[in-house]
């Protein structure tokens, strides 16, 4: 039997109890078996921001906030040596074919969906499943990619069959919100990443199936 594995990708600036809490409930809502955290080396959306912490950090973020739980969090961008999310996803797909995947987002990521090159790509490659975010929900509705993928919505109630689904697929989710931020974690403790010793970032991953 397959393994059934969620991905949520992200730049983990830092990794949080918001991540967490969306992986634990993605686990229980869709029946997988892990979550996987791709940490990106760089997110072509947010490289200009000039706030990103070193990937060590990042990496050594996201393996505190995971303890204890299935969830994996994994440099294997770097190691697949991909920059956008279409190229990752086909490339693990190949790499194992062991394993269904479900990409998981945000409302907030939905509403710039658009920007995200090869969008409708992703969407053909693997489910889709969205997290309600309290201030995002409304725009994310009225983007141009929700445009697009709104005759592909699933019933939340049949969540667990996502992997019998004809693709694209999309389902909305929603859980009790998580209201820890990223941005304000860095607005209190601009230093975060110092906390982060470059001896706790090791992969956590490998490309065997």
């Amino acid at each position: 039997m397959k393994r059934r594995i969620g991905l949520l990708g992200g730049s983990f600036n830092p990794a949080h109890s918001g991540h967490r809490a969306i992986s634990l409930d993605a686990l229980d809502a869709l029946g997988l078996d892990e979550v996987w955290w791709l940490v990106s080396p760089g997110n072509p959306l947010k490289e200009d921001s000039g706030d990103m912490a070193p990937f060590a950090a990042r990496m050594a973020s996201a393996r505190a906030a995971s303890r204890r739980a299935r969830i994996r969090p994994s440099d294997i961008e770097r190691t697949l040596g991909t920059r956008y999310t279409a190229d990752t996803l086909k490339k693990l797909v190949r790499h194992y074919p062991n394993h269904d995947f479900i990409w998981l987002m945000g409302a907030d990521n939905l509403g710039q969906f658009h920007r995200w090159r090869d969008w409708r790509r992703i969407a053909r490659t693997v489910p889709i499943a969205v997290v309600a975010r309290p201030g995002y929900d409304a725009a994310a509705r009225a983007s141009p990619a929700m445009g697009w993928l709104r005759r592909f919505v699933r019933p939340a109630g049949q969540a667990k069959n996502w992997t019998k689904w004809r693709l694209p697929a999309l389902v909305l989710l929603r859980f009790s919100p998580d209201p820890t931020s990223a941005t304000r974690i860095r607005a209190a403790d601009p230093a975060w990443h110092r906390r982060f010793p470059p001896s706790q970032s090791q992969s956590t991953h490998s490309l065997q199936p």
